[in-house]
């Protein structure tokens, strides 16, 4: 074993079976772009970024991600599509043909840890075979001192090598890549693919497990933000609603802009950087993120304009799934260390295709139960392949790939926090008005913005609300710099009729997606349910 870099004398990969390879310890940001360079792997663009492919897959697979089945896991994990189980035994013999695949390879170690409040802080190890995932991992999670890591003792190990591939048949999975976690032997696999989000969702899916079931913490798949007055406030949304964008407010310190804890004593941030994506990204539409595209970033599956290295956002040959990591502190205003007191505010943030939904409503507790739980938005035509017109998603809890629990774990405690601190829990519509995809438009930025700052800033606390039908809804009459005729989707329709129809389809959506949860949840979140008529 030859060692090089940072490292702590006592620590050896010899541990976990590797006794040939040469490891890269805690490499500089820079060195690890230099070997990236040097191995044909990567280029920089003209901003400073490592610009990668990550080949094969260019997004997280669901269907090849696993638990394994033990005591620990046996009867607490919501065992489903979701949460697969994996035999214990299989594990122990995959680990083994991983750890003889990378033996005498080079190998990139990042030591670093989760989790801004240190009562609940989790440490961890990076054993990479490539260098950009090391660098991912430096850009993602949250970076120890030198004095921390010369005494590193990490209580997880993720192992993670692109280019090994699992033979399916003998090795219990289900094609020849997989995520693998392992909660008794605190290892997570992940191999035959480069997706470096594969990476931090692991860690996401380990701490949803831990804090809620050990720790009485509600993990959140969020954005958060606080203002100058230290309100907190929490956005949550599934890929594409805006979470990163919106909660990336210039007037606020950003929190993190994905995964949270909530606890006592207010909500922390899981990570140390942020892991947005870049389709259409301008530097008018948000300067924040754009201009945190520097030397430190990685930029993944983009592609430039011709002859130059200039990325060229707009365009999706490689995948519409374009992305950037990037540290916290590329973001001028984000808050270190990434804590903040009780949320006030909560947002749940949709991009409704059908435009149905208000671009802001105020939820009672039952009503954000029940939605926090349903984790609606929907797909529009061109964003995966055979869509040619929208289609409802449902992810419980905003974050259902990611949670080993049975969603009512988590939507219980999110239901006892807001009631104990009174918070306010809003609907926020990122998607169409005037009629669905195709007909309609989006949702201007500048009116969501206005809508959210007004709510933020109390500016709606003496505003007229009126009632939604069907989904029983609270919308402001007003809010400033948005014009009164948007707010109440259904005037925004040409045709009053079809938007009655079209909102009865969809509120049969949710009906149909709750009937899985029904029998766990309570009554409150049931009488929450949007009404349905018999015709539908």
């Amino acid at each position: 074993m030859r060692n090089v870099g940072i490292k702590n004398p006592e620590a050896d990969l010899t541990t976990l079976g590797l006794k040939n390879s040469t490891a890269y310890w805690n490499l500089p940001v820079a060195e690890l772009v230099e070997h990236t360079i040097s191995i044909n792997e990567g280029v920089i663009a003209d901003s400073g970024a490592l610009v990668i492919n990550t080949g094969e897959f260019t997004g997280r697979s669901p269907k090849d991600r696993f638990i394994v089945k033990d005591d620990i896991t046996a009867e607490s994990v919501d065992w489903n599509d979701i949460n697969m189980p994996f035999d214990a035994q299989k594990f122990d013999i995959l680990y083994n043909k991983m750890i003889d695949y990378l033996d005498g390879k080079d190998l990139y170690i990042r030591d670093a840890y989760v989790c801004a409040d240190d009562k609940y802080r989790l440490t961890l190890r990076l054993v990479a075979q490539k260098p950009w995932s090391a660098m991912f991992a430096c850009n993602m999670f949250m970076r120890p001192e030198k004095s921390e890591i010369e005494n590193a003792d990490p209580e997880w190990t993720i192992i993670c090598a692109p280019e090994f591939k699992a033979d399916a048949e003998k090795d219990g999975t289900r094609q020849h890549n997989f995520a693998i976690i392992n909660f008794t032997r605190k290892v997570i696999l992940i191999g035959g693919t480069g997706y470096t989000g594969e990476i931090k969702k692991g860690i996401f899916s380990v701490l949803n497990y831990v804090l809620p079931h050990d720790k009485g913490v509600l993990s959140m798949h969020c954005s958060s933000n606080v203002g100058k007055s230290g309100d907190s406030a929490v956005f949550f949304g599934l890929s594409g609603t805006g979470k990163t964008t919106l909660s990336a407010d210039p007037k606020r310190n950003l929190i993190g802009d994905d995964e949270h804890g909530w606890s006592s004593e207010g909500v922390f941030n899981f990570e140390g950087g942020c892991y947005a994506k870049t389709i259409d990204l301008s530097a008018e539409k948000e300067p924040e993120i754009y201009n945190a595209i520097k030397f430190g970033a990685i930029l993944e599956n983009i592609k430039f304009f011709e002859g130059t290295r200039t990325p060229d956002y707009e365009n999706i040959e490689i995948t519409q799934n374009t992305r950037v990591s990037y540290p916290i502190h590329h973001i001028e205003n984000a808050l270190e260390p990434s804590k903040g007191g009780i949320p006030k505010n909560i947002f749940f943030l949709t991009c409704d295709a059908f435009g149905v939904l208000p671009p802001l409503s105020k939820l009672t507790p039952g009503q954000a139960m029940y939605h926090f739980i349903s984790g609606y938005t929907a797909k529009v035509a061109g964003t995966e392949a055979g869509i040619t017109e929208p289609v409802t998603v449902f992810s419980a809890c905003f974050g259902a790939p990611f949670l080993p629990l049975h969603p009512t774990k988590y939507a219980e405690m999110l239901g006892e926090k807001m009631k104990e601190h009174d918070v306010n829990v809003w609907l926020v519509n990122t998607g169409w008005s005037g009629g669905p995809y195709g007909v309609g438009k989006r949702m201007k930025l500048q009116y969501t913005r206005s809508m959210i700052t007004a709510a933020l800033n109390g500016d709606l606390e003496n505003v007229e609300f009126t009632t939604l039908p069907v989904f029983g809804f609270h919308m402001p009459t007003s809010c400033p710099e948005v014009p009164n005729e948007v707010l109440n989707p259904r005037n925004t329709w040409e045709k009053q009729q079809e938007y009655d129809a079209k909102a009865h389809a969809l509120a049969a959506g949710f009906v149909q997606n709750f009937k899985q949860y029904k029998d766990k949840a309570n009554d409150e979140i049931l009488a929450a349910a949007p009404k349905v008529t018999a015709s539908v």
